[in-house]
């Protein structure tokens, strides 16, 4: 592939001030219900004056900035201004309970955190503070060293910035974040020397290990893969993309800012999903992109007050992460009569896209496989036996090319179990490829399975059901669900004397993991299938355990 406008753009922040130019008079961001709308010079002179303030708060090139929020314009300016300031951004997953955001912060290194007041009822600062307290004396993660910031737990982390007008002392508010930022010129701004090799984000994804890794992706590598995507989606100067994936996510973030920044798109993002308000989003703004997964599609399709919205403008949809049924991709042409459905496959340690389908392809294609390898990757898939598995037989997915993570941040050993010495990324996933390349997804080497378009990862769940006092042994396996794809279920082995409950069980997991993560049902047991190394033999809890 001949080097594209990624190359010209070089950065991030490159990509920012080259859109603040070509794109100056378009609508950038409408949020808070259509009551903030800003152009792309606006947008351009907020992450500038953001960015200035991370140099008055002593950010250098390299530094990490993790923003803990939902989806606003708050997050993208603060986020790109960050980054603009040659920091690497650490996004944190807003489902995260304070402890988990707390061990993300200490391993990353991360010198400033933006974070939200609060959402869904949870006051985030409260939950960090808390975390903070708990976490204190704990190792530090690379880099970090003995600093005097506001959460003692986290001595590496100087500053944090609230995203509201209230802050507790020794935190920082938005407002006077940036007002700190007012001696820092524009040519001091421009001055940071930042390189498309250098790091840009470090996205933190769990493993069979259970313990989020953190994924090392340069601004050239996000920048190319997000401009293919652009390009193959037909991504053009004047969508207006509804961005209801998270911004914490690879394709909330990087398919959604960073793809709008390449084309002049129009970003209305949605803190969190919700049909009734999404349909109304759509109709109200004219929505012509939305991606997301096929729950969410779903729901809108069933939803009772679909017809009473105006939905005619939707012209492109980009779904994935599960089998997309056949039925549903006739529903959104012919229903909602969305011109291009798109299916597509990939990974954080991929800069989160691998394969796509085209324009054009065939129904049935787009509901069967997540397309071909985009142009610049390799896909090829392997048995057992490590050969190269014909089409229509099953191997593990193996990708390489500009896209795959520079490795694992710090953690040597970890990339070096997925990254061979031939440059091939060790998926983990099972596919099928057909006779005309096109990927089809069939199950996974690890246990990871997605529930309502989020990752789930077994071990990680396990190992926070451990905690509770009544837990003797536990193994989690995914399991079907009409309405998210796939949930979780617990088999546990309870201490001797004790009788918990199932209820008692999820309620308490709930209030120590994220809500995805949660088990949605328990079942008690006396011991667990296990192999002669000692490790749960999932299949057997899969295929119905006869010591069940």
């Amino acid at each position: 592939m001949v080097d594209g406008e990624w190359a010209g753009w070089g950065t991030i922040p490159g990509l920012v001030r080259a859109a603040t130019e070509r794109y100056a008079d378009v609508e950038a961001v409408v949020d808070c219900g259509g009551r903030v709308r800003v152009s792309y010079a606006e947008l351009g002179a907020r992450v500038e004056r953001a960015a200035a303030a991370c140099l008055a708060r002593g950010v250098r090139a390299g530094d990490r900035v993790a923003v803990w929020a939902p989806n606003s314009l708050d997050w993208t300016v603060a986020a790109l201004g960050a980054v603009s300031a040659g920091a690497v951004l650490v996004p944190l997953n807003t489902r995260f309970k304070g402890t988990e955001a707390a061990d993300v912060l200490r391993r990353s290194g991360a010198r400033l955190l933006f974070v939200t007041g609060a959402f869904l009822g949870t006051s985030y600062v409260a939950a960090l503070r808390r975390a903070a307290g708990e976490g204190r004396g704990e190792g530090q993660g690379e880099g970090q060293g003995e600093g005097s910031g506001p959460l003692a737990g986290l001595p590496g982390l100087r500053d944090v910035v609230v995203l509201s007008e209230d802050a507790p002392p020794g935190f920082l508010t938005w407002k006077d974040f940036l007002a700190g930022g007012e001696g820092v010129g524009e040519a001091e701004v421009r001055a940071v020397r930042v390189k498309g090799s250098d790091p840009s984000d470090i996205i933190y994804t769990s493993g069979t290990t259970g313990r989020p890794k953190g994924v090392v992706i340069t601004h050239e590598q996000s920048l190319r893969a997000y401009e293919t995507w652009s390009a193959l989606a037909g991504l053009s100067r004047g969508d207006r993309y509804l961005i209801v994936n998270p911004f914490f996510h690879t394709f909330g973030y990087k398919a959604g800012i960073l793809a709008c920044l390449m084309r002049g798109a129009t970003m209305i993002p949605q803190p969190v999903f919700d049909a009734e308000t999404a349909l109304a989003n759509i109709a109200r703004e004219a929505v012509t992109v939305l991606p997301g997964p096929p729950t969410l599609f779903q729901s809108l399709l069933d939803h009772p007050a679909r017809r009473s919205h105006d939905l005619s403008s939707l012209r492109l949809v980009v779904t994935g992460a599960a089998v997309i049924p056949l039925r549903l991709v006739e529903r959104l042409r012919q229903d909602l009569g969305v011109e291009t459905v798109l299916t597509a496959y990939g990974l954080s340690e991929a800069s989160g896209v691998v394969t796509m389908c085209r324009r054009g392809d065939a129904p049935q294609v787009i509901a069967a496989t997540s397309g071909r390898p985009i142009p610049g990757v390799e896909v090829r898939l392997v048995t057992d036996s490590g050969a190269t598995a014909p089409p229509g037989e099953p191997g593990e997915v193996h990708v390489r090319g500009f896209n795959v993570m520079r490795g694992y941040d710090a953690d040597a050993a970890a990339t070096a179990e997925v990254l061979d010495s031939e440059g091939w990324l060790h998926t983990g996933d099972i596919g099928v490829l057909d006779v005309d390349g096109n990927l089809r997804i069939t199950d996974r080497l690890k246990d990871m399975y997605v529930v309502g378009g989020f990752n789930a990862y077994p071990a990680e769940i396990e190992r926070l059901l451990a905690l509770h006092p009544d837990v003797a042994d536990v193994a989690v396996i995914g399991i079907p669900d009409p309405r998210l794809g796939e949930v979780g279920k617990a088999y546990v082995v309870p201490h001797p004397g004790t009788s918990p409950t199932a209820d008692d069980l999820l309620s308490w997991a709930r209030r120590e993991m994220a809500n995805y993560k949660v088990p949605r049902s328990v079942q008690f047991v006396d011991t667990l299938p296990r192999n002669a190394s000692g490790k749960v033999v999932k299949g057997e809890l899969r295929g119905g355990w006869a010591g069940l």
